[in-house]
């Protein structure tokens, strides 16, 4: 570092070295977006196989390393860093914080990022290829069967887990700590506070799923039987652990895409969020239930009835508060001064096919009702549809939103509702006819399946190339947006198709904090 003393670094030291949060936001939305290709490639060669019924271009194994990686890949590599970034250039901003409050600590929690899912990726290259065991890594299977890989696999996952943690005590320290004058908790922007209760939930989780894979490490390696009935283990202790992180972890995926849906809808509404304290306590209530349902990925596990019950019904709880933000996001706009620029789009395509995934959901809480969906691909349209329409639309709508924040420059407003119509189409031919196949007993994780399925999984792939074909659009606009964009003047960020510009309205709750100006004595005449 050094280099401050001639001037801000240079080249590759500046990104190497930064503690810049704007730089740090950057590298994480850039290395989440090359993850995202890489993990959407994954999926394109599991919807290529799956175009017909037989075994066309690669082996039952591969198959199953590709459904491992894609999901990991997806949600440690693509969607969390995603938000994490959003969170580093936003929050500061959000707050009046000059940076985020432990800089140092924010360049390595990124720096550890790339690293890991190089390890990760060459599994793929090592002596018996990478895990097949799923996302999931269900022991017996990720333990006494897994190929040797595993092991830098659950090295891997130390190290996204140690950044993610470090990622989050930065935030809780700069939310906590950095606030402007004025700005009391209940004056904060809601990106800010959904991000503040992520940030909790993650130092609570992740070190569950670090005893996860450490159990795990000591029974292929160091003789032990945590997982292992031989040995006195259970393999079904697994799923307790695992499920104890990953139920958290669908919602601290989801919370900050709340956080960003609730920017965006009063902005294109031209009025103040409906209910902020609501969501507030919403959203903690969210985060709160989300630690008491982590069975109900366990119904078919031979639970006693009690505790079928009770997660049954602490699951259905869950759809209160979520419930109380949909009806507020729909009340927001309810005769609002509606405008559909891209951002906008992609938040009612959010909040039109979160609400479907939502339902499903309340479906899969049923325990009776579960016997029939679990483990069908019934399970998998629910997911995609709250994490492709959840996590993935809301981050598109914040990347169109904020970028001209940004770099200053204004995207193409029409390649951008190209992008949103084409996601939107092939979202849904993709994972809608899922459902389908899933209710009718089509098992989800598999390389072949009975020809009934045939023509909804045709459709479903055609649709998956659709949809990552889309990608392709949004990374071309967004690199011609900052290397030839139009550029913004700092009160007019959103020059609309039709050359109409207008001033970016101020959402609630930032009418409420005005930090006054200063005026030295000498010169208040002039």
């Amino acid at each position: 570092m050094g280099d401050h003393a001639h001037g801000p670094a240079k080249g590759l030291s500046r990104w190497l070295f930064t503690t810049n949060h704007k730089d740090i936001g950057t590298m994480y939305l850039w290395f989440s977006f090359a993850m995202f290709i890489l993990g959407g490639s994954f999926a394109m060669i599991i919807r290529a196989e799956l175009f017909q019924p037989g075994m066309q271009l690669v082996e039952p194994g591969f198959f199953n390393q590709m459904t491992t990686l894609h999901g990991l890949v997806m949600v440690f590599g693509a969607i969390m860093p995603s938000f994490v970034g959003l969170a580093n250039w936003m929050i500061p901003m959000m707050i009046g914080a000059p940076d985020m409050a432990l800089p140092r600590m924010n360049n390595w929690s990124f720096w550890i990022l790339p690293p890991a899912f190089l390890m990760l990726a060459s599994t793929l290259f090592m002596e018996g290829g990478a895990p097949g065991f799923g996302w999931t890594f269900y022991a017996p299977l990720s333990t006494t069967y897994a190929p040797p890989s595993v092991t830098f696999f659950i090295f891997a996952i130390h190290i996204l887990g140690l950044s993610s943690i470090m990622g989050s005590i930065n935030i809780i320290a700069t939310v906590m700590n950095m606030r402007a004058p004025g700005m009391s908790y209940m004056k904060m922007p809601l990106f800010v506070w959904t991000w503040l209760i992520t940030a909790f939930l993650l130092v609570a989780v992740m070190p569950v799923l670090a005893g996860a894979v450490t159990m795990m490490l000591m029974d292929i390696h160091f003789g032990t039987s945590f997982f292992s009935a031989a040995g006195g283990g259970d393999p079904v202790l697994f799923q307790h652990i695992f499920w104890f992180f990953g139920h958290p972890e669908v919602y601290i995926i989801i919370l900050p895409a709340f956080g960003v849906v609730s920017q965006i809808i009063p902005a294109f509404s031209r009025k103040p969020l409906f209910g902020y304290d609501s969501m507030v306590y919403a959203t903690a209530a969210i985060a709160f239930l989300s630690f008491i349902v982590w069975a109900h990925h366990m119904y078919t596990v031979g639970m006693p009835i009690a505790g079928e019950l009770f997660f049954m019904y602490a699951t259905m709880l869950i759809a209160v508060p979520t419930g109380v933000k949909v009806f507020n996001w729909v009340t927001t706009m309810w005769r609002g001064s509606l405008s559909f620029e891209t951002p906008m789009l992609f938040c009612v395509g959010f909040l039109i096919l979160f609400t479907i995934g939502g339902f499903t959901g309340l479906m899969l809480s049923i325990a009776p009702a579960d016997f029939q969906y679990h483990d069908s691909y019934f399970v998998v349209a629910h997911f995609h549809y709250v994490m492709v329409a959840g996590a993935v639309f809301s981050m598109s709508a914040a990347v169109y939103y904020w970028l001209p924040k940004w770099c200053g420059r204004m995207y193409n407003e029409t390649m951008g509702k190209t992008h949103f119509w084409i996601s939107f189409i092939g979202f849904n031919i993709t994972f809608f006819p899922q459902h389908f196949v899933g209710l009718a007993g089509m098992p989800r994780r598999i390389p072949d399946y009975a020809l009934q399925f045939a023509d909804f999984n045709m459709m479903s792939s055609i649709g998956a190339f659709i949809y990552g074909a889309s990608q392709i659009l949004f990374l071309y606009n967004v690199v011609a947006t900052i290397v030839s964009g139009k550029p913004v003047s700092d009160d007019k960020v959103w020059d609309g198709a039709e050359g109409l510009e207008w001033t970016v309205p101020t959402p609630a709750p930032y009418h409420t904090f005005e930090v006054p100006p200063k005026i030295d004595p000498a010169h208040a005449h002039t």
